[in-house]
């Protein structure tokens, strides 16, 4: 296999990113720091079947009373209409309390501090509370308030954990009889990113330093229903005025009562999804709702014409003000009075998630409905559109077809593919992209490769899956030119509250695990260069089950071998590369099974060391390798 230094194609900067989507408790439960669960008590308790949903009002879910203490759901006087139920705590005796579910039970770790808050109001005389954390009958953090009878008012306090507490209970007591109202109760680690973000989540995202965010889905922007749609107004604004809906992968199982509370609190929304992207130093890629629940659930939708579908039109224009337009303008104004008055750059715009067309959904004149009235108003802007739920079906072909066929100036920036396959698919398809049309690019949007599996053997992250796609990968960095975007999928999940696997990070209240696939898409972002070299006589390397890379920045080349077999394997490698200079190697290897767990994180991971390039002669069994040099 001969490594060349001549230059194949450019490499579109920020080629690897990231695709975020509230599934899996990823968000609410996960990278929202938030650690009190239905903290606002407007939560539905969701289930049906395919194209008939239903959603009931359930705002006592997650909270339960003891002995003597009478918990109900009130609206008379809301702290805000928009969000108009609260909890009304009657206490016959003190000592009364009410405690909440938190998802696993409260986590607090020894010397951190952790910042309570809620809104409260006696509904007679001046009544007083305690609010504490218990774990085995004593108490951990605990603090009295004084609750006054002059309507609504916010307290707050910090805690200092004095000690390591795990499954804790959250509790709300009476230290007298009497009745007291509560709303929007929240409980976050001090050290939450933006005051939002779990420390954790967001720090091993960094790690993958991903070129671009695309947010907030994936099927949660289309929703089960059209009134359960994602809509990025109700995000904003102060979090407390923020109208919660219930998520669409609630009922996405056969199993009533598991996931049928999954709901979307919206403490993080657009303007905190927008900072994460500035936090990350990723371009944002919002998704945009075209007027349609999903395809796969509903065939509910605004037909094109109504008021209703032009209203999702100029949302997406509102969204491009909101992120890019002047303080001085309406949805800029707003973004200034949350904190931001600088514009955050957006460039790019997702047309509908996972849209196919048929006669019914009219789904491409939807696409060009949108891209005429933004382009009209905003030409740079980037569109993305779709090419349905898979690769090589009738929807993939008929959607190519159209935009092929409308290959102008700016129409479409890139195409979005989906494809969720076996391992055997992503190392049988390397070339996938090689006879590819170049007029118009490709983002590969979701992709994972998918373990044999059942219903009760939900797919595993293998290391056998991450070589596959590494693998595949090689096959997307050579054709650089056409594929200008790739992003795994879903990816995150909280254990015990997954819907789909597998997932690029594992987590649970106390651990994050970060899985083999994981370190894949980190060697794909951190180590693609600017431009792709040549490679030559890699055939047969590809029939022993090799798969190559390589590509350049600066002085720096970067080489990628894939070993997809179980066996070691003899490796020569010439050309203008092949010499006495000292390379860094970083390997990724094991056996086919091994997997990451929260058990034990560490079980997969990179070694890297130091080596001359003559001496790489050997490449480990189930394995991917990155070799840097300098030229």
């Amino acid at each position: 296999m001969i490594i060349t230094e001549k230059t194949k194609c450019p490499v579109a900067k920020g080629m690897f990113g990231l695709f975020f989507e509230d599934i899996n408790y990823a968000l609410d439960g996960g990278l929202h720091a938030e650690m009190i669960e239905n903290r606002s008590f407007e939560f539905f308790d969701c289930g049906g079947e395919r194209y008939h949903w239903y959603k009931h009002y359930d705002g006592l879910y997650g909270w339960q009373g003891s002995e003597n203490a009478l918990l109900t759901i009130a609206g008379e006087e809301p702290l805000y209409r928009v969000n108009p139920h609260y909890l009304r705590f009657h206490a016959e005796r003190s000592g009364a309390y009410f405690t909440n579910k938190a998802y696993d039970g409260i986590f607090l770790e020894k010397g951190k501090e952790y910042r309570l808050s809620f809104y409260a109001r006696s509904e007679e005389k001046q009544q007083r509370i305690t609010v504490g954390i218990r774990k085995d009958d004593r108490t951990v953090c605990l603090q009295s308030f004084a609750i006054t009878s002059e309507g609504w008012q916010k307290y707050e306090t910090v805690w200092k954990a004095a000690e390591d507490v795990h499954n804790g209970e959250f509790r709300i007591s009476a230290e007298e009889p009497g009745t007291v109202c509560f709303d929007f109760v929240s409980l976050k680690p001090a050290d939450a990113l933006f005051g939002v973000f779990r420390k954790d989540l967001a720090e091993a995202l960094k790690e993958l330093q991903p070129g671009f965010l695309r947010f907030p889905g994936g099927c949660v922007v289309e929703g089960n229903t059209i009134d359960s749609m994602y809509r990025w107004k109700l995000s904003v604004g102060i979090p407390e005025k923020r109208k919660a809906n219930w998520n669409r992968w609630a009922v996405q199982v056969n199993d009533h009562g598991k996931y049928s509370h999954y709901n979307q609190s919206l403490g993080v929304g657009y303007f905190e999804y927008f900072l994460l992207c500035e936090y990350l130093g990723a371009s944002p890629l919002p998704v945009c709702n075209v007027g349609m629940a999903c395809q796969f659930q509903s065939i509910e939708r605004y037909e094109i014409g109504d008021s209703l579908f032009d209203a999702c039109v100029q949302d997406a224009l509102d969204l491009i003000e909101f992120a890019n337009g002047p303080a001085d303008s309406k949805w800029g104004a707003l973004r200034a009075e949350m904190g931001h008055p600088e514009p955050f750059g957006l460039q790019m715009l997702g047309i509908g998630n996972e849209q196919w067309e048929t006669p019914e959904s009219r789904f491409f004149e939807r696409y060009q409905i949108f891209e005429e009235r933004i382009h009209e108003k905003y030409p740079a802007i980037r569109l993305i559109g779709s090419a349905g739920p898979r690769v090589r079906d009738e929807y993939y072909e008929k959607a190519w077809n159209h935009y092929r066929a409308r290959a102008k100036k700016d129409y479409v920036y890139a195409v979005d593919e989906h494809y969720y396959v076996p391992p055997q698919w992503m190392t049988g398809n390397t070339h996938f992209y090689d006879a590819y049309p170049r007029e118009i690019p490709v983002f590969a949007g979701e992709y994972a490769a998918h373990e044999e599996n059942n219903v009760k053997t939900p797919a595993r992250n293998t290391l056998r899956s991450a070589v596959a796609e590494a693998a595949f990968l090689t096959g997307i960095e050579r054709n650089s030119d056409v594929v200008v975007m790739a992003s795994y999928a879903p990816l995150l999940a909280r254990e015990g509250y997954a819907q789909w696997s597998p997932d690029l990070i594992w987590f649970n209240d106390t651990a994050v695990c970060r899985t083999p696939n994981y370190y894949v898409q980190q060697f794909f972002s951190l180590y693609t260069g600017e431009e792709e070299l040549e490679v030559d006589d890699y055939e047969e390397e590809e029939k022993r089950g090799i798969f190559v890379s390589a590509s350049r920045k600066g002085k720096q080349i970067f080489l990628k071998l894939v070993n997809t077999t179980e066996c070691e394997q003899e490796l020569c490698l010439s050309g203008d590369l092949a010499g006495e200079q000292d390379v860094t190697v970083i390997t990724l290897s094991g056996n086919a099974e091994d997997h990451n767990d929260l058990s034990c994180p560490d079980r997969v991971v990179p070694v890297k060391e130091k080596r001359k390039f003559r001496e790489f002669t050997k490449l480990p069994g189930m394995s991917v390798t990155i070799l840097i040099c300098e030229k």
